[in-house]
């Protein structure tokens, strides 16, 4: 078991994985506890929207994604906030539209392709020293919003009393949709966009089932993503069976156990 951790590319899917559980357990709570849970696979689709055009350009589809990801979360937002539509409506118009186009631009280029299908099923184990860096980056730019977790945790709980307290709770709105974007963008080369928005919300919601208080649904969400990576990349290297479906059928396996736990 130690040789398989001793493979420079286990090392870097190792590290990539728990930088990732971190970023997901760290937004996913938010996400589950505002009723977003549809936000993050509508967000991945949106993102396969800005791969296809990379492709197409001819250019790093990250590059393409990140901006092309984070308007259509901003987009969503401002239809959320600025009309009678509700959220997952929204999410739903705008992953529409997104997968269209994508669709659109991979049609557009004649020659095949195999990396659509690394964005669209993941690749863990293909992690490169560009996506470490990039994932370290944007768990870097999150440590810098550790002084806003208060206030966004009090609007996720009492959305109307933080704007009588004069919280900028729009302004959060945007910023927070614009973060969980840019996870989505990173999460999506690393277990494939089928599967994005389950690392966001299922060690979220299993972390749910034992907290008390938020900041415990926080810790344990990201407890649960870490002990899934370690336990979802040994066991995927053990049998040949793909990486990032492992790790989030062990997400769903502590979920159904806390559910049963809790309801006993």
């Amino acid at each position: 078991m130690l040789e398989t951790w001793s493979l420079p590319f286990m090392q870097r899917a190792l590290l990539a994985g728990l930088i990732l559980a971190l970023l997901a357990g760290y937004y996913g709570p938010f996400v589950v506890q505002r009723g977003l849970s549809f936000l993050g696979s509508g967000l991945a689709h949106a993102a396969f929207g800005g791969v296809a055009l990379g492709l197409l350009l001819g250019v790093e589809p990250l590059w393409v994604a990140v901006p092309f990801t984070a308007a259509v979360a901003l987009g969503i937002t401002w239809v959320r906030e600025r009309t009678s539509i509700s959220g997952d409506t929204a999410v739903g118009i705008f992953f529409a539209f997104s997968m269209a186009l994508g669709i659109v631009f991979l049609s557009l280029k004649r020659e095949y392709t195999s990396e659509a299908f690394t964005y669209l099923f993941g690749s863990i184990l293909a992690v490169t020293a560009t996506d470490l860096w990039v994932s370290a980056g944007l768990l870097l730019l999150s440590l810098l919003t550790l002084p806003l977790w208060g206030r966004w945790a009090y609007a996720t709980f009492d959305r109307e009393l933080a704007q009588a307290d004069r919280v900028p709770v729009l302004l959060d709105d945007y910023l927070l949709a614009f973060l969980v974007a840019l996870v989505v963008v990173v999460a999506m080369k690393l277990v494939g966009l089928l599967l994005v928005a389950a690392f966001l919300v299922i060690p979220a919601a299993a972390a749910r089932q034992w907290s008390r208080t938020f900041s415990g649904m926080v810790f344990g969400a990201m407890l649960v993503g870490a002990i899934s990576v370690i336990a979802g990349l040994q066991i995927s290297l053990q049998f040949d069976v793909p990486s990032g479906a492992t790790i989030v059928l062990l997400q769903a396996l502590v979920f159904i156990f806390a559910a049963v736990l809790r309801r006993g």
